[in-house]
């Protein structure tokens, strides 16, 4: 039974898009350290600005410890939850979070919870 409280169908499978790629651990830092890029990664070894562009994924990957194949399959489980966008920047994926679908993500959390 559905009532007007209750989330849309589709908005309720976007939540458990989200929640399935934060219950990552390792997932979740990723996101949490793209929250401040500059200070987590290199900014000197930066070929791009990582707060307009995004970190590229071997600076992900350097600091997390974890096989470049690992790092990215993680990057785009986030990406297609919407929590990230990529952009390439010549050969390299540089990856910043969306801060507007996060902020809808929290709104629609609220309101469904």
């Amino acid at each position: 039974m559905t009532t007007n409280a209750d989330p849309a169908p589709d908005v309720s499978a976007e939540l458990l898009d989200v929640f399935k790629a934060l219950a990552n651990p390792v997932r979740l830092q990723l996101l949490q350290w793209l929250r401040e890029p500059e200070r987590h990664f290199p900014v000197e070894e930066a070929i791009a600005d990582p707060a307009e562009v995004g970190v590229c994924v071997s600076h992900i990957q350097a600091k997390i410890g974890l096989a470049q194949s690992t790092v990215s399959a993680y990057m785009a489980a986030l990406e297609r939850a919407g929590l990230v966008r990529s952009t390439r920047v010549g050969k390299w994926t540089h990856y910043k979070r969306d801060e507007d679908r996060i902020a809808w993500f929290v709104a629609a959390l609220g309101r469904s919870l």
